[in-house]
């Protein structure tokens, strides 16, 4: 088997998963429904592109639809991205815009068939296009970080940093698409080939990952309420601030909601009935912390109590005892505090 005829039987495979996994989405059930349409049309999008790896069709609206379509997956990923971080994210007729770089270059294209000045003029487009939707996407990324971080407790931490990995791993692939540009055609065609197989080989690798997390972690789909405003500051008065923080960490110690996995700002400010910007800022601006690590202290000093003087409950049970969901993100959160690891600390205390 030549290279090339493997390249071709990986693009086969990565265009049969991504088909699989699309069905997949767009047909179970899921109260996720739109995140789960828009990353289908993703994976889809992106089979039609793969599929000249192996799929030669000599006509010219194929052809035409095939080169356009790749201006349709970054808007589509952006989309998903925002989807995913915002529970109430809905598509709206302006997002429409984000289709007309592929339409006018379709439409381009079947005007004047696929020609070398035309496909030069698209190349530019992609790439332009390409990393304009990167900034938006990481722009994205860090907004919702900052909306989670000041508003929730648990759960967010990992979407963002799955959503950050997966747009990192993009951009590790678009710098090995960049250096098969530097190659011309005909001069080194056994490094091109090289090139090209390192890539569809990192292609299959991702599009496996992306399933298996979606599949494997579905509480990564949970997100944060968009129309929530960043922090911003607000002066009052020593005394004032004082008794509503000695509120606040009577509350906290004495009725301990940290307790509860799904505590989140607006939640604690209703216990302590209290405005949300004033709790927000109390925390922010007089603890030091965030909403997710002011939070996330209080459940690491109980589960520092429970591992010492419990040495019946294992790690997993604490973990859920004191209000985390996931194991990697109780260790994250107490290896930040302890500087150790749970089953470290407990051995460290008999």
């Amino acid at each position: 088997m030549t290279i090339t005829e493997l390249i071709s039987d990986i693009g086969k495979i990565i265009v049969f998963l991504m088909i699989l996994m699309s069905i997949f989405l767009i047909t179970v059930k899921s109260s996720k429904k739109l995140s789960n349409c828009l990353f289908a049309d993703f994976l889809l999008v992106t089979a039609i592109d793969f599929s000249g790896l192996f799929l030669s069709i000599q006509n010219t609206t194929w052809n035409s639809l095939k080169i356009a379509s790749v201006l349709l997956q970054m808007p589509l990923f952006y989309l998903y991205v925002q989807s995913v971080c915002y529970f109430n994210f809905n598509l709206k007729a302006k997002h429409l815009l984000h289709a007309l770089l592929f339409f006018g270059m379709f439409i381009l294209l079947m005007a004047t068939s696929v020609s070398a000045e035309n496909y030069m003029l698209y190349e530019i487009i992609n790439k332009v296009q390409y990393y304009s939707y990167m900034i938006a996407v990481f722009y994205t990324l860090s907004h919702f970080k900052k909306l989670y971080q000041e508003n929730y407790s648990a759960n967010h931490y990992n979407t963002y940093k799955w959503l950050l990995q997966i747009t990192i791993l993009f951009l590790i692939g678009s710098c090995f698409v960049l250096l098969r540009g530097f190659i011309p055609n005909g001069e080194n065609d056994i490094l091109l080939t090289s090139i090209n197989l390192l890539i569809f080989v990192f292609a299959l690798f991702v599009v496996c990952w992306f399933v298996l997390k979606a599949l494997y972690r579905p509480s990564l789909f949970l997100g944060v309420d968009k129309n929530l405003s960043l922090l911003k500051s607000k002066e009052k008065s020593d005394t004032e601030v004082e008794q509503t923080l000695e509120q606040l960490t009577n509350y906290m110690i004495s009725e301990k909601p940290y307790l509860d996995s799904e505590i989140s700002l607006q939640k604690l400010a209703l216990l302590l009935n209290l405005p949300e910007k004033q709790l927000s800022q109390l925390i922010n601006q007089h603890t030091g912390k965030h909403f997710f690590d002011y939070i996330n202290e209080f459940r690491i000093n109980e589960a520092k109590i429970l591992l010492k003087e419990n040495p019946d409950l294992t790690v997993l049970e604490i973990l859920y005892d004191i209000g985390f969901n996931s194991k990697s993100s109780f260790y994250t959160a107490f290896k930040k505090q302890t500087s150790q690891t749970p089953t470290a600390y407990r051995k460290s205390m008999n």
